[in-house]
């Protein structure tokens, strides 16, 4: 599995991507940084980091699908699958390998964005637990983010649909939050209900504020380990169909 770990980290550094999507990534955190300065109305600058966040999910929902969208569609459009399904790794690990890889990438992004709260440290006030909560919440969205454009991008041999879908996915994650306060789904209990515990805003809500709650962390890695498992299993299906 280390071996395709490392194939697939460096498809993605060997070549212009990750550091493209990396700089985007930048640009919208800097963006986001510099307009909460620009906003502040006391000498000392205070920040907990939470809005920047919560912020950067919409960009965020538009750099993951491209990060993921080649992780199987390319591969079979230019006809490597075959080399891939037909070798002795198992399907659980090429695709827990491609996962790491793609995760490596994104956590790398994360680790570039430490340099804003450190700037900050200097300069003002920074709310500890709040910072530390809201990464942990931030990185645990991006990880099932990742894996939803991953189950994506191994429906379809096409990497412009496979972001295209996957965006959308992602896009209906971070907004069932307003879709449970309509109406129609206020009026039904049982709707309601099932809205709550999908909400990742309102999850990610308690981890900003400097609270982590055990059921939010479950529901995350629970999330992140079923999506996975239906990448196998479409994997899997295709290795079976294939002989």
């Amino acid at each position: 599995m280390f071996s395709l770990y490392k194939k697939e980290l460096q498809s993605y550094f060997y070549s212009a991507f990750a550091y493209i999507i990396c700089a985007l990534f930048l640009l919208a955190f800097s963006l986001e940084f510099a307009n909460g300065i620009s906003n502040i109305v006391t000498p000392k600058y205070t920040f907990s980091f939470s809005n920047i966040f919560y912020n950067n999910f919409f960009y965020f929902i538009f750099l993951i699908p491209v990060l993921t969208m080649r992780s199987f569609a390319e591969e079979r459009k230019s006809g490597t699958e075959t080399l891939l399904l037909s070798s002795p790794i198992s399907i659980p690990k090429i695709v827990f390998g491609k996962f790491l890889a793609i995760a490596t990438v994104f956590l790398l992004m994360i680790t570039l964005s430490f340099v804003y709260p450190l700037i900050t440290a200097l300069l003002g006030q920074v709310y500890l637990s709040s910072l530390i909560c809201s990464y942990i919440g931030f990185v645990s969205i991006g990880l099932l983010c990742i894996s939803i454009g991953m189950l994506m991008s191994s429906l379809t041999d096409n990497p412009i649909i496979a972001a295209v879908t996957g965006e959308g996915a992602m896009i209906v994650l971070l907004f069932l939050d307003r879709f449970s306060q309509s109406d129609m789904i206020q009026s039904i209990p049982l709707l309601k209900s099932v809205f709550s515990i999908f909400s990742t805003q309102t999850r990610f809500n308690m981890f900003s504020i400097g609270i982590i709650r055990l059921n939010d962390l479950v529901f995350f890695f629970t999330s992140i380990a079923v999506v996975l498992a239906w990448v196998v299993i479409v994997n899997a299906r295709r290795r079976w169909n294939r002989g």
